[in-house]
């Protein structure tokens, strides 16, 4: 069975990895399996898919079985991924790497992940099977790191009030369900802009359940290492936190030759078709020799 997916970003994705028959490539946050399709279908290309979330590994693994061996999926966050403990130590590098960092509609659109304040189901929020759910951070964590939360993952200009509230609401009632979080942050902070008050709410908290911001450093530290000499890393982000990250992590690798001065972004049509692209931006840099100097600097 083919998932319904749209795959962000498709075609500035393939023009950057620009896929070649024999190539390796790792698509280190598979989802649905849409770019790695792609991967598969444009060259004779063998594809390493990571996903930390299981579901949608499976998912993602019957949406690509006809592909047979060219396509082999493994459980894990991809800071965590280690290419050599899979291929061996003869692994000579991907020609291509790609991160899409979105949070997949699998994950957005089931109400039992608690992802989303649109319909109500338990705060859970986690991608893959960690132990702190949303819910803990939101009746347990102090005021103090809430607002750290709110402010420094959100980017919530009213992070402190609505830390406080919260904090002096749970000692009668905790709170258990997205929409009894979103419709509480609402009442606090009232509808000052055209998103739902709850949104910087929701995207913090997730990030903190996630490790999201520290799980890219890591990967970002690793993945110009799994490139071969001439291979592209290419990442999708979401939202400045993430775009900044890619950005400096870029322009600090001697490895690495920027091909992105600017991020390329979803165009008009793009963003018509699938609206949830509207904030994507694509940073992608290819690996070059360095200087023999510098290796022993």
């Amino acid at each position: 069975m083919v998932l319904a997916h749209t795959p962000v970003l498709l075609a500035e994705c393939l023009k950057a990895l620009a896929p070649q028959a024999g190539g390796l490539y790792l698509d280190a946050t598979v989802g649905f399996g849409g770019h790695s399709r792609a991967l598969l279908e444009v060259a004779e290309t063998t594809v390493i898919a990571l996903d930390q979330d299981p579901l949608a590994l499976q998912l993602s693994l019957e949406n690509l079985a006809q592909f047979g061996s060219r396509v082999q999926g493994v459980r894990v966050n991809f800071a965590d991924f280690e290419p050599t403990a899979l291929l061996g130590e003869q692994f000579g590098g991907f020609q291509g790497i790609l991160a899409d960092l979105g949070v997949s509609s699998l994950q957005l659109d089931r109400a039992e992940r608690g992802f989303s304040w649109r319909e109500s189901g338990p705060l859970d929020m986690r991608m893959g099977t960690g132990e702190t759910t949303a819910a803990d951070l939101v009746n347990f964590a102090s005021e103090v790191e809430l607002a750290r939360i709110f402010h420094e993952y959100g980017e919530e200009r009213f992070s402190r009030r609505i830390a406080r509230s919260l904090v002096e609401t749970r000692a009668r009632t905790p709170f258990t369900t997205t929409t009894e979080l979103a419709d509480h942050v609402a009442r606090v902070i009232g509808y000052r802009q055209k998103i739902h008050p709850a949104t910087r709410v929701f995207q913090g908290l997730r990030i903190a359940v996630n490790d999201e911001l520290g799980a890219l450093d890591r990967f970002l530290t690793k993945a110009t290492q799994w490139l071969a000499v001439g291979g592209v890393l290419a990442v999708i982000s979401f939202h400045s936190l993430e775009d900044r990250r890619v950005k400096w992590s870029f322009r600090r690798d001697p490895d690495l030759e920027i091909l992105t001065p600017k991020p390329l972004t979803p165009s008009l049509e793009e963003q018509r078709h699938n609206p949830r692209s509207r904030s994507a931006k694509l940073r992608y840099a290819r690996r070059i020799v360095r200087n023999p100097h510098d290796r022993s600097a």
